[in-house]
């Protein structure tokens, strides 16, 4: 990548800046007691961070041979994420010193998460993350861009990157696989919610265990 380039950072947000459990498995619980639904041991709820809502509740109710509607249970966690659980969410620590570095060095940090954008935004604001970045997108309400690789298409077109020019970094294999097949740069974290061989078999070109340590990875695969 020549040094001269513009360079974008593309980063994922749920696992990769904050730690949304608390929030997510709170809101889950919620929606399934609405519906008078058997819930899962908490811990299990941990896979539920990454993929879309809507498949995690489909696959659930499928698990359990049970007809309940995955959109009103989505409808239903909204109903509390939208108000509560968004900010039961943490910055993982060296997150803003990692964001402050990479901005200082002129690059372009742009929010690539299939939470929705509305919530994305506010959770930036919250804790004060948006200042370091370019642009934030995510999904919208209705559901359309929750597939990583049509929310990077998305993010590639209105911000004119160059995906060659380009890193993906996340904790899930939504973001590895998305930004290989889109032809970026690839880092995955194992501080957030998917394993180390779940990233490297995805696409990761390269894991980072801290903020530090990808702060460095970035350092040397930009210069």
């Amino acid at each position: 990548m020549p040094a001269h380039a513009t360079r974008f950072i593309l980063l994922d947000l749920d696992g990769t800046l904050t730690d949304p459990f608390p929030g997510i498995s709170r809101c889950v619980q919620y929606a399934l007691e609405q519906l008078g639904t058997p819930l899962p041991p908490r811990e299990n709820l941990r896979k539920w961070i990454g993929p879309p809502l809507l498949e995690s509740f489909r696959i659930y109710f499928e698990q359990l041979n049970l007809a309940h509607s995955e959109h009103l249970a989505l409808d239903l966690y909204r109903e509390r994420f939208s108000s509560i659980g968004l900010f039961e969410n943490a910055v993982y620590p060296g997150v803003p010193r990692l964001l402050e570095s990479l901005q200082s060095q002129d690059l372009k940090l742009i929010l690539a998460t299939a939470k929705p954008v509305v919530f994305a935004r506010r959770i930036l604001n919250h804790f004060g993350l948006h200042t370091f970045f370019h642009a934030c997108h995510g999904s919208e309400l209705d559901g359309r861009r929750t597939d990583k690789v049509e929310l990077l298409q998305y993010i590639l077109d209105q911000e004119s990157v160059d995906a060659g020019r380009s890193v993906m970094i996340g904790d899930r294999h939504h973001d590895m696989a998305a930004g290989r097949y889109h032809g970026m740069q690839t880092i995955g974290v194992t501080w957030g919610y998917g394993s180390g061989q779940e990233l490297l078999d995805a696409g990761a070109g390269q894991l980072a265990a801290s903020p530090g340590e990808l702060n460095r990875l970035l350092a040397r695969s930009l210069s």
